[in-house]
């Protein structure tokens, strides 16, 4: 009996991407990728050190101490979302080096701010290069990244926050409490992401979907080579089976493209913007705040950077156990046990009333919280089709910092309405109601992004 010829395909070059292994070559994008992403949540973290400094050397008062953090999140919601739309029209490399141009200059000219409104017009410019910085920096890596791996890759990214924040609670302890001027300093050091875009600039590939999608099809064949001769791997390839549909990798279905609030869309993205919200509310509510509220609890700006610099080290935990559990349980299942214990904490931290208590809710804290950044930032770009996945997880990011904008100002009154107690009970409930927003989200554990 004679057997049919089984047709074959050529791979494509997204699917021969996606048979690599984790290579060296990959490693150098993560670790290029980690540097911008530690360089920003350096900046980030800086902020809530200054203003607990400037609230001892100016006496400044919280409405102002608002102003401060809120005219970066502004920025920093109009920089997710037009990053998102820039990396989605002339390229995801391109828009990331820019980024780090703009808010590094920016940074380091805030150190030379001679008054408080200055200050906050150079935290808004700040803003527009931190927001659009990682949402696209996510989606690139996740465009190179191994399917089988994929959401692992992605929280190992997220993971170079905590070394960011470490990085700025140090600086804030041994630079920022150092004397009336120290905090300057500690915004000059912040110039270095300025530099370092020249790196990325030149040493990172761009996209391949995203040439594809620009008819650069030469220069996308030479990007795949480069990866595939990095992991010793014959370039091309086929696959037995006939042609699927246009647009299918994987056996994945292509997402009909109409935006992304179309009907295919819709439901995933509003799922995806209510996380978005809930967590930055939560997040910098709290910690852009507990420097400050530690200070006004009676202890010193020594002692109160000190515990924050060892509630920030629980960060590195809560992302190593991300990054398993996200390729063991999937990203919905991972992202929503992280929010439900960012719940829990907050409501622990809220009733703490001596330092012990204060360390081991705000490591609880700190853990669930950022791990759940991690699992967050590796489910967003795996929603989208490629032709609006930068914007679908800028707009996203956009849309949350909305809420990181609000939540500087809701502090203050919450203290005085209730104190500490009310303001993370407040932000319990946000968690709690990100938790059940993420649990509509689809699972793509496994899955082919979708072309």
């Amino acid at each position: 009996m004679t057997t049919a010829p089984t047709s074959r395909r050529p791979l494509t070059r997204s699917e021969r991407l996606d048979r690599l292994p984790f290579t060296r070559k990959h490693g150098k994008m993560l670790g290029a990728s980690g540097i911008g992403w530690a360089l920003d949540a350096m900046d980030v973290g800086l902020v809530s050190f200054v203003i607990a400094a400037l609230t001892v050397h100016w006496e400044i008062g919280k409405g102002e101490s608002s102003l401060i953090a809120s005219a970066g999140f502004a920025g920093m919601a109009i920089g997710a979302t037009l990053g998102g739309l820039l990396a989605d029209r002339i390229g995801r490399r391109s828009v990331f080096a820019l980024t780090l141009l703009v808010y590094g200059l920016a940074t380091g000219a805030s150190a030379l701010a001679g008054g408080i409104a200055v200050l906050i017009v150079l935290r808004f410019v700040v803003g527009l290069g931190l927001g659009a910085e990682l949402p696209v920096a996510s989606t690139l890596m996740s465009e190179f990244a191994p399917k089988r791996i994929r959401g692992r890759v992605i929280v190992w990214l997220e993971a170079f926050w905590a070394l960011g924040w470490i990085l700025a609670a140090v600086i804030g302890t041994f630079v920022a409490a150092s004397g009336p001027s120290g905090w300057r300093w500690a915004l000059a050091i912040g110039m270095v992401p300025a530099l370092y875009s020249l790196v990325v600039r030149l040493g990172m590939p761009e996209s391949v979907r995203f040439l594809e999608k620009q008819g650069r099809v030469e220069e996308a064949e030479r990007v795949v080579r480069e990866f595939e001769a990095s992991a010793g791997v014959e370039p091309g390839g086929a696959v037995a089976g006939a042609d699927g549909p246009s647009g299918a990798v994987g056996g994945t279905a292509a997402e009909p493209v109409g935006g992304i609030w179309s009907r295919a869309l819709r439901a995933r993205t509003a799922g995806l913007w209510v996380v978005w919200f809930c967590i930055n509310l939560s997040y910098y509510g709290a910690f852009i705040w507990i420097p400050t509220l530690l200070v006004e609890r009676g202890f010193d700006l020594t002692k109160s950077f000190t515990f924050t610099l060892i509630i920030t080290i629980a960060q590195i935990p809560g992302y190593a156990a991300a990054a398993w559990l996200i390729e063991k349980l999937g990203r919905r299942w991972t992202l929503t046990i992280f929010l439900a214990g960012s719940a829990l904490s907050a409501i622990a931290y809220g009733l703490a009333d001596s330092e012990p208590m204060i360390i081991a809710a705000g490591c609880a804290l700190s853990f669930f919280n950022l791990g759940a950044w991690g699992a967050l930032y590796a489910i967003g770009p795996e929603l989208y089709p490629t032709s609006v996945r930068g914007t679908g997880t800028g707009a996203a990011a956009g849309f949350g910092r909305i809420a990181s904008l609000i939540a500087p100002f809701m502090v203050p009154v919450l203290i005085v309405g209730g104190g500490q107690l009310l303001a993370f009970a407040v932000f319990a409930a946000a968690f709690a109601l990100a938790a059940a927003a993420a649990f509509t989200l689809p699972e793509q554990r496994g899955k082919a992004l979708v072309e």
